[in-house]
């Protein structure tokens, strides 16, 4: 099957991303949410981004134009479905929103559209059958898009074999790297194990073991690596991070997801709001001095 128009359900941080993507490999691209201004901060993303690509010479100037030519935001779920090959869904990480959303759209969709979810931790299993087509259901889950360019394939046990080439083929056009996970799993590989470094980041501060800096800089400074834990956290998005938190049964992650909501609740949610745990544009751990 040929993948010509994507649809992104959800104009978030990553689904920004995996719609502007799609565009710069020539993709048509429509992108749907149900507010108005989610669309706008979408627009707002993507045209800070293409800054960005064109400053590096990752694309050029003259190409911008045609990408964003390629791109149409909306309000209207019929119109977002329309004639479109592919839907991949960015939605609140909330079960019951999903499967509100996959019922939605699998009664609208086009008979050829192939469905994938980009969640991050719920299975694809969980709200597959709401969409109606099971077998053409499949989590393809990207992550930064740009910087980390892994693309996750997770089928649920009904997906159609058929997905997973079509899926890898489609995820080596949009510049990232495919990777197969062969069984259903919570957090797919990376986020497995990216879980267990911000678990034991959670647990040393809400036990004030060491600072939000401390531990970032150890972390830093041993793996040599841009930022900690906590920076991480920063661009993944407390409310991301306390969605997935909040679920786990155990003391300290408990204890953890009770200081992220606490942030939440300022309206700190880390670089998309401009204030984490750290303050944006410009957080301490850039500042070549901060590990000094």
């Amino acid at each position: 099957m040929t993948i010509k128009k994507i649809c992104i359900l959800g104009a978030g941080t990553l689904g920004s991303r995996i719609a502007l993507q799609s565009a710069i490999s020539g993709f048509t691209v429509t992108v749907y949410d149900i507010h108005q201004k989610s669309l706008d901060f979408s627009q707002r993303t993507m045209e800070k981004i293409v800054k960005q690509l064109a400053k590096s010479g990752q694309i050029s100037e003259t190409e911008i134009s045609a990408i964003f030519s390629r791109i149409k935001f909306t309000l209207d779920a019929k119109e977002a479905v329309a004639d479109a090959d592919l839907i991949n869904e960015s939605v609140t990480e909330e079960i019951e929103i999903k499967k509100k959303v996959w019922k939605q759209f699998g009664e609208i969709a086009p008979e050829k559209t192939w469905f994938t979810t980009n969640t991050s931790y719920l299975l694809p299993s969980m709200f597959a059958e709401e969409s109606g087509r099971p077998a053409k259901f499949c989590a393809f889950h990207f992550h930064d898009v740009f910087y980390s360019r892994v693309v996750d394939i997770m089928p649920h046990p009904g997906t159609d074999p058929v997905m997973i080439p079509m899926l890898e083929e489609l995820g080596r056009k949009l510049n990232q790297v495919p990777v197969l996970v062969k069984k259903e799993n919570p957090g797919y590989i990376f986020n497995t194990m990216l879980m267990a470094l911000i678990g034991a980041a959670g647990k040393l501060l809400t036990r004030e073991v060491g600072s939000i800096e401390d531990i970032d800089k150890s972390w830093m400074v041993n793996f040599h690596m841009a930022m900690g834990p906590f920076g991480i956290l920063d661009s993944i998005g407390l409310d991301t991070a306390w969605h997935v938190t909040h679920k786990l049964p155990d003391a300290a992650s408990q204890a953890f997801a009770a200081l992220l909501k606490t942030y939440i609740d300022e309206g700190k949610l880390g670089e998309k709001s401009g204030k984490g745990f750290y303050s944006y544009p410009n957080p301490a751990y850039r500042n070549p001095d901060f590990i000094r």
